[in-house]
């Protein structure tokens, strides 16, 4: 038997994690590899961080000579925290796959020279790195594959169709348990050597990366969907409940008033709501938005589902998917933005996780990337139904700010 480290502990080619390995390089794969991943092992203290790619940051750095990764300004404190010798873990969403493994050899650094977009590229805390790994999009190695889905601390033991684990990979920079940045960092070497393929659907590929459109001040992402509006969710068998739609909405009424929010929901809502809360957890609506609108704009705030107020100020606003399409809510945000173009408002759009990219490809839509006020995805994101859960389970709300939702909502990058 070949003897193969990992975890800080030896496996045999009997074990699942080894058999796993070795499957992706056949039965005649080159023990030796194995042998050599081990002498290969850097030292203890290496530690491994996530980065994260869209399809088109995947195919723009692939393009590149790849010596270079880069992260939003937002992100340069946690940059700060890397190491030369730590290892980058590289994820594609959207096609969920492991990429690639990138040594860290030099960094943080700010540089605005376009990498990752030939204009206005966001990604200017960067690292100069090693490619020790990188893998075409057919040979990258997808989440769900057993081998990979089982021995990853945070999807481990989960149903593959839980949402719960995104949470582990929602950001670039978070830092992962070694155990699993060891176990992908032989994986992806092995998968580079004489690894199988998986395939990839060449037109929903296509299709997942964006255009850039550019405007007389910004250059800005853009998709057009197939199929109209209104069939938008034909394609995703997973119907929404009224009800848990409804639970959802009451939640966020809660969050809000445990941090000390007004709060407004529709009038064709409050029933609903306030039975999902039960007596038990009473909240007090507003009878009358404090806002000095004209009416069309005060009538198209009245619609969305949930708003949080401080004084004559809302400071978040939350349009909760029912029975209606997601782009009907989004359609009501970008209302909103094109009658007040000045306001100063966040907005998010909540669903259950398997429309998140569809929520993406709506908000990148061209017509929502030419509001006066700028695109509709730099204010506008996104919020799981298991992330409200989680923020729900959170026992400290009532010392904390609106900001805290910036560590679970996601961009349309």
């Amino acid at each position: 038997t070949v003897p193969f480290h990992l975890d800080n502990h030896w496996d045999y080619d009997a074990s699942p994690i080894t058999t796993s390995l070795l499957d992706l390089l056949g039965s005649s794969g080159p023990t030796s590899l194995l042998s050599n991943l081990n002498a290969n092992r850097e030292e203890d203290w290496m530690n491994y961080w996530l980065n994260l790619f869209s399809p088109e940051t995947y195919e723009n750095f692939s393009r590149s000579d790849r010596t270079c990764t880069g992260f939003r300004i937002r992100q340069q404190n946690q940059a700060k925290k890397v190491r030369e010798g730590d290892r980058f873990v590289c994820y594609m969403t959207k096609l969920s796959r492991w990429v690639g493994i990138l040594e860290v050899e030099q960094g943080p650094f700010i540089e605005d020279i376009p990498l990752f977009y030939t204009v206005d590229d966001p990604f200017v805390v960067r690292f100069r790195v090693n490619p020790v790994v990188w893998l075409p999009k057919e040979r990258a190695v997808p989440i769900h594959e057993d081998h990979v889905w089982n021995h990853l601390t945070f999807t481990h033991g989960m149903d593959k169709r839980s949402t719960t684990w995104t949470g582990k990979i929602r950001s670039s920079l978070n830092e992962m348990h070694r155990s699993d940045g060891q176990f992908l960092d032989d994986l992806l070497r092995i998968q580079q050597e004489n690894g199988k393929e998986y395939e990839v659907n060449e037109s929903r590929y296509r299709r997942l990366v964006t255009h850039r459109l550019r405007k007389l001040d910004r250059v800005v992402s853009v998709t057009v969907p197939e199929g109209a509006p209104e069939d938008d969710d034909s394609s995703i068998h997973l119907p929404v409940d009224i009800r848990e739609s409804i639970q959802i909405q009451a939640s966020l009424a809660l969050i809000g008033k445990q941090m000390g929010h007004s709060l407004w929901v529709p009038r064709s809502d409050r029933g609903q709501v306030e039975q999902a809360l039960g007596p038990d957890r009473p909240v007090t609506f507003l009878d009358v938005l404090p806002l000095n609108y004209d009416d069309r704009t005060l009538k198209t705030i009245e619609q969305i589902d949930v708003l949080w107020l401080k004084g004559r100020a809302i400071v978040r606003a939350f349009e909760v998917e029912h029975t209606t399409s997601v782009y009907s809510g989004i359609l009501r945000m970008a209302d909103l933005l094109a009658l007040q173009p000045n306001m100063s408002i966040i907005l998010h759009i909540v669903t259950p996780e398997a429309r998140k990219e569809k929520v993406f490809a709506e908000l990148r839509r061209p017509v929502f990337s030419s509001l006066d006020r700028g695109p509709l995805a730099e204010c506008c994101t996104y919020l799981s139904y298991d992330s409200v859960r989680d923020l729900m389970a959170n026992p400290h709300l009532h010392h904390l700010s609106a900001s805290v939702l910036e560590d679970y909502t996601e961009k349309a990058d």
